[in-house]
């Protein structure tokens, strides 16, 4: 009776794994099959489910509008001299289709503010959890009180401070505001919490410095929520798309997002493009994932149980 009621409920969480794996990838495969749709099946009344012609017109559309350098080299400082402020390019790259100046963009922005988070995130979630200093339990309240507070909050403020750094219009304008991701050193302080205080007094009476111990002892225990972390500050940048929004204005500098925005405003609703658009954005994100989903399986694993 006991085996029957336990295999019953192995079929029953079966189904429903199932079940919700298939409305959880749904959407992915609607956007994928509806960018090789033509326009008719895009905007047939009728669900069309699988694609009765299967076309490329979407995404020679998204790879023909504009052109653009593939990437621009600008000189440090540049803009603090220029007219017009901005930077003065010492290289470019080929020509290219400008979605995939748009995903360079995008790729460089999200990985950029994936490593200085992780490495920022880390060093401040260490010190928080294993330093004894003046003014640590205020400048961790700081940090939990940040979370709760929405980046429209701070928005005026951020831009002029871009602004008069020069930096507006610019890729580290929508990178160093996310560094300073206050949900990154909450999440790398309650990790470093479980390092045992003995480890780090061993590395020290053995002579060893604070980054040495840090890359040798701390990192290694706390890798499973750098992976974690580096999933979440990702996707977080990746999706940001209001911050992009404000913070970027020339063609060139758009992230793929905001540039098939632009070309709906001249395509009025072109869902084939959009569809083409998301699936060509997507790619990065689901290498991304499969890269760190162990790292990031683990670190949500230990997380549930520290909780």
């Amino acid at each position: 009776m006991k085996n029957q009621k336990s295999t019953a409920y192995r079929v029953i969480s079966l189904i429903i794994v199932i079940v919700l794996a298939i409305l959880f990838t749904f959407p992915l495969y609607w956007i994928i099959t509806g960018s090789f749709k033509t326009g008719k099946e895009i905007n047939s009344t009728t669900p069309v489910w699988w694609p009765s012609e299967w076309t490329m017109k979407n995404y020679q559309k998204l790879m023909s509008k504009f052109k653009a350098p593939l990437f621009e080299i600008t000189v440090p400082f540049s803009q603090y001299f220029t007219s017009d402020g901005t930077p003065s390019v010492a290289v470019a790259g080929p020509t290219v289709p400008a979605a995939v100046r748009w995903m360079v963009n995008t790729v460089w922005m999200a990985v950029a503010a994936m490593l200085l988070t992780c490495l920022t995130a880390s060093l401040a979630g260490y010190a928080l959890a294993k330093k004894r200093f003046v003014g640590r339990t205020l400048i961790f309240t700081l940090i939990v009180c940040a979370m709760a507070l929405p980046k429209q909050v701070i928005l005026i403020p951020l831009i002029r401070e871009m602004s008069a750094l020069k930096l507006y219009n610019t890729m580290s304008a929508v990178i160093y505001p996310i560094v300073g991701w206050p949900f990154g050193v909450f999440l790398m302080k309650q990790f470093a919490e479980g390092i045992p205080g003995e480890i780090l007094e061993s590395a020290r009476i053995d002579g060893a410095s604070e980054i040495k111990t840090f890359t040798t002892i701390v990192y290694p225990m706390i890798k499973p929520g750098v992976g974690a972390l580096a999933i979440f500050t990702f996707i977080s940048s990746w999706n940001d798309y209001f911050m992009q929004l404000i913070m970027l204005s020339s063609n060139k500098n758009l992230t793929i997002s905001l540039g098939i925005a632009n070309m709906q405003a001249e395509n009025q609703t072109d869902f084939g493009l959009i569809m083409a658009g998301a699936a060509f954005a997507a790619v990065p994100i689901i290498i991304v994932f499969i890269i760190f989903q162990k790292y990031f399986t683990k670190g949500i694993t230990m997380g549930a149980v520290k909780g």
